[in-house]
């Protein structure tokens, strides 16, 4: 379930917005706030999973309030939400998670949700929880064992094949092929040649040149490189849009 806040000086325009977004499904509204002061107590009160907040209010503005609402919680995703365009080079340099145009289509705003519920990982509806069977890996040590759902990222490094969980890095002998031929396919994507990933993992995806996404993760400082060819079958598997 995502849990959202609604930041907008307009009792009507927030009305409009709360009544777009439940449209979704997967959606609660845990706050409403008028101005950037009240969002920024609403955050450190129930820490929500993203911000839908208009740029221009009183007593502090937007961008004012998600320079600080990034402080209490970087993972907070902020949707800006406004008449003005010219705000969204600073919005950007925020690390905003999207800046929708009033008027907004609602297609638009649920384009932007679903792409939230993927990279806040809330895919319970769409991934069975089946045990799952243990990895046994060749190394030059020996042997290990791994259970896929600890795996973060694999990638290719130094001409060895490396296993990113939370705690450990692996090293083994064989190739991405061969791991991919292992991993269940409904957790893990061949995301490039030199990479797979796995999807609950993904905390964020951002553009990296004209074909190329960079893919962050919870709980590892590594991130992977995803094509424009692989980011569509993201798209296509849960129905968002990436870029």
């Amino acid at each position: 379930m995502l849990r959202i806040i609604i930041v907008d000086d307009e009792e009507k325009m927030r009305y409009i917005l709360k009544k777009a977004l439940l449209k979704v499904p997967g959606i609660t509204i845990v706050g409403e706030a008028q101005n950037g002061t009240e969002a920024i107590q609403l955050v450190e009160e129930v820490r929500p999973d993203g911000v839908f907040m208009d740029v221009e209010m009183p007593e502090m503005n937007g961008i004012d309030a998600a320079k600080l609402i990034a402080d209490i919680d970087p993972k907070c995703m902020i949707v800006f939400i406004t008449a003005y365009q010219e705000y969204m080079p600073e919005a950007f340099a925020l690390y905003a998670f999207d800046y929708i145009v009033k008027p907004f289509q609602l297609k638009r705003l649920q384009e932007t949700v679903q792409r939230m519920q993927i990279l806040k990982l809330d895919l319970s509806p769409s991934i069975p929880k089946e045990v799952l069977p243990h990895i046994l890996l060749r190394n030059k040590e020996g042997m290990a064992v791994i259970h896929p759902r600890d795996i973060i990222l694999i990638q290719r490094e130094k001409r060895s094949t490396i296993i990113i969980t939370k705690k450990d890095r692996f090293s083994t002998t064989e190739t991405l092929s061969e791991l991919e031929e292992k991993l269940p396919p409904h957790l893990f994507l061949r995301s490039h040649k030199s990479y797979i990933i796995q999807i609950e993992k993904i905390k964020r995806i951002y553009p990296y040149g004209r074909w190329t996404y960079v893919v962050q993760f919870e709980g590892i400082k590594e991130d992977a490189l995803l094509t424009k060819e692989k980011a569509k079958i993201l798209e296509d598997r849960f129905y968002f849009t990436i870029g």
